[in-house]
C-alpha cells in the first residue's frame, strides 16, 4: 500500500510538474499570442491608414489625372486653334510673296524696256547735240565774219562825211542787235 501510495504520489507530482510545464508554457503560449494578436491588430490599423491613404492617393490621382486630361485637352484645342491661325497667316503670305514675286518681275521687265529706251535716248539725243554743236559753231563763224564785216564798214563810215552819220547810227543799231541775236542765240540750251 506504501509502495503504491509512493508510487500515486510520484505520479502526481510528475503529472503537477507536467501539468505546471504545460500551464508555462500555455502562459508563454498565451503571451506569445497577445503579442501576436497586439501585432495583427497594429498590422490591422497600418492596413486600414494604408488603405485609407491609397484610397485617397487613388482619388488624388483621378483628379489630377481628371485636370491633366482638361489640361491636355485645352492645349491641344490651343494648339490647333493656333496652328489653323499660323496657316491662314502662311496662305497670306505665300499670297503676297506670290504677287510681290510677280510685280517684281513685271518691274524687271518694265526696267529692261525703261532701260533700252533710255538707251536709245541717248543715242538720239547725242546725235541731236553733235548736230546742234555743228550748226551753232557754223552760225558762230558766220556772225563773226558779219562782225567783221560790219567793223570794217564802221571804220569806213567813220571816215565817210557828215550826212552819212545817220547810216553810221543804223549800222551800229544793226550790230547792237546781231550781238544780241549772239547772246540770244548762246543762253539757247539746245546750243550750250
Amino acid at each position: 500500500g506504501v509502495f503504491l501510495y509512493n508510487h500515486l504520489q510520484q505520479k502526481v507530482r510528475n503529472a503537477e510538474a507536467l501539468a505546471q510545464k504545460y500551464k508555462q508554457q500555455q502562459e508563454a503560449l498565451s503571451a506569445q499570442l497577445q503579442v501576436v494578436y497586439e501585432h495583427r491588430s497594429r498590422l490591422e490599423r497600418s492596413l486600414q491608414k494604408e488603405r485609407g491613404e491609397h484610397k485617397k492617393t487613388k482619388e488624388d490621382f483621378l483628379v489630377y489625372k481628371l485636370e491633366a486630361q482638361e489640361a491636355l485637352n485645352k492645349e491641344k484645342q490651343d494648339s490647333m486653334n493656333r496652328y489653323g491661325a499660323l496657316s491662314s497667316q502662311h496662305k497670306i503670305l505665300k499670297n503676297q510673296h506670290d504677287d510681290v514675286k510677280k510685280q517684281l518681275l513685271d518691274l524687271q521687265l518694265q526696267h529692261n524696256s525703261l532701260k533700252l529706251e533710255h538707251r536709245k535716248s541717248l543715242e538720239t539725243h547725242g546725235q541731236k547735240l553733235a548736230q546742234l554743236q555743228q550748226e551753232r559753231d557754223s552760225e558762230v563763224t558766220s556772225l563773226q565774219d558779219t562782225v567783221f564785216k560790219l567793223r570794217e564798214e564802221s571804220k569806213l563810215l567813220r571816215k565817210a562825211h557828215q550826212e552819212v552819220h545817220s547810216q553810221l547810227l543804223s549800222a551800229q543799231a544793226q550790230m547792237e542787235e546781231f550781238r544780241q541775236l549772239k547772246e540770244a542765240l548762246q543762253k539757247m540750251p539746245g546750243l550750250r
